[in-house]
């Protein structure tokens, strides 16, 4: 029987989760909500040492995995650049569903001493182990993709669909036969075959498609703990991991259809190597260039002015010289606001926090339907280390791996700046004919170094 006061505690921290997704559902509260979040989950791991009366066996062996797994995190999240975090999240979530999947194996081998285990209980440890390895491996694949320790193309070969189809029919054929009669053996193949699919699914995905799939392995993982909850008979995890399965299914819906595709072709159009695959080479065609002075010309005298951020701007960590290049022109007069596409950067909310780190307003970030408006009234719209976001193929090119993405309406500006590193495609691997449009002027180099000089030049107009 759990003590009252651990049942009280899980309740404590369950509350503490769910006040933790309505926090992180706002720039301004996100800070709380994941303060929040973090208490609910120390909460849970104090009180799962008093939940069994006879105390907990192997207390040694669980002490040390519980402080190596702290100091990797603490120094995980201190060294990470922001322009990494997607990749972290996927290398988290992928530990998350390896667990839960190695918890439900040896769930399966003390099930076997156990007689007549309840057929749901069985069928719960089957998703467990498989959903749980699918997660693992996927999100193994896509941090290599983001980490850019593999190609972050589309990875396809000759019967790839047979194989993905084959696998997932062996492993269901495995798992009836494993809930029919329990065996270690089964358990283990079904696992590997979950290993396998996860593969076999991501590697076809590429371009701004792998966050949508980071979210939905996100989900699974959540899947895979609720599942794991009912098979351990822990009603915390169950509500956790339910909340996490609910949020991402919510998130990577809401991914896809910024992306302007459902989440089944973003999945098993991939399949077919062709939702995401784009060239990837640089253009040859002449474009307009300029220098810093001449762009702090066009700003200098501009009435409205809007700024697309993207993922360049992270990488380059150019948003503290970029925010004081906003507040001097604002200083002028000039109404500024930042266009935050719902994709921008590499996750929902990438930009978000990436200009919060540099302390700009939260009033000055508008949402692509907010401002699309806008930008046939603005003189001029500075892009800065944006591309598929603003990408008229979108709405032009049919077949186009972002064709019907909703996009930042930026081609709709008087004039049009963008601050690049070079003529390298956009996230999705496809040309932007944005950059040769005769309202568009380029100005090259490294973002924060090129912002620097644009501050400057803006000063001494």
């Amino acid at each position: 029987m759990i003590p009252l006061w651990v049942q009280l505690a899980y309740l404590a921290a369950a509350i503490c989760f769910v006040l933790a997704l309505k926090g992180l559902s706002s720039p301004k509260t996100a800070r709380q909500g994941n303060i929040l979040g973090a208490v609910g989950a120390t909460i849970a791991t104090v009180a799962v040492f008093f939940q069994d009366e006879g105390g907990l066996g192997n207390l040694p062996l669980i002490i040390i995995a519980v402080l190596v797994g702290s100091v990797a995190g603490v120094v995980g999240a201190y060294r990470v650049q922001m322009t990494q975090m997607p990749q972290l999240v996927a290398l988290f979530n992928g530990v998350g569903g390896g667990a839960a999947s190695l918890v439900a194996l040896l769930e399966l081998h003390e099930m076997n001493a156990i007689p007549d285990v309840p057929p749901f209980i069985l069928v719960a440890t089957v998703f467990t182990i498989f959903v749980g390895a699918v997660s693992f491996a996927g999100s193994g694949i896509t941090f290599g993709k983001l980490q850019e320790l593999m190609p972050t193309r589309p990875i396809v070969f000759p019967g790839l669909p047979f194989a993905f189809a084959g696998s997932l029919i062996v492993a269901v054929i495995f798992a009836v036969m494993l809930v029919d009669d329990p065996s270690m053996l089964l358990g283990i193949l079904v696992g590997l075959l979950g290993l396998a699919l996860g593969v076999l699914l991501v590697l076809p995905v590429g371009g701004a498609d792998v966050p949508i799939v980071i979210s939905l392995l996100n989900a699974f993982t959540g899947l895979t703990v609720a599942a794991g909850g009912y098979v351990l008979n822990n009603t915390l995890l169950l509500v956790a991991g339910t909340l996490v399965g609910a949020s991402g299914t919510l998130l990577t819906i809401l991914m896809a259809r910024g992306m302007g595709r459902s989440v089944i072709n973003t999945l098993f159009g991939a399949l077919k190597g062709g939702s995401t695959l784009g060239a990837g080479e640089a253009s040859d065609r002449p474009v307009q260039s300029a220098g810093p002075e001449d762009i702090a010309v066009m700003l200098a005298y501009a009435d409205r002015v809007i700024i697309v951020p993207g993922y360049g701007l992270a990488v380059a960590q150019a948003q503290h010289s970029l925010r004081e290049l906003v507040e001097l022109l604002q200083a002028r007069d000039i109404e500024v606001d930042y266009a935050i596409h719902p994709v921008a950067g590499r996750m929902p909310g990438h930009m978000n926090v990436l200009l919060a780190e540099a302390q700009v307003p939260y009033e000055q970030l508008k949402e692509m339907d907010d401002i699309n408006g806008d930008f046939k009234d603005a003189d001029v719209v500075l892009i800065v280390g944006a591309n598929d976001v603003v990408n008229p193929a979108a709405k032009t090119t049919p077949g186009a791996p972002i064709y019907g993405m909703p996009i930042l309406s930026a081609d709709e500006a008087k004039k049009i700046v963008f601050m690049k590193r070079s003529m390298r495609p956009g996230f999705a691997g496809i040309e932007n004919e944005l950059l040769f449009d005769p309202k568009t002027t380029l100005l090259f180099g490294d973002a924060k170094d090129t912002m620097g000089k644009l501050l400057k030049a803006v000063e001494a107009q």
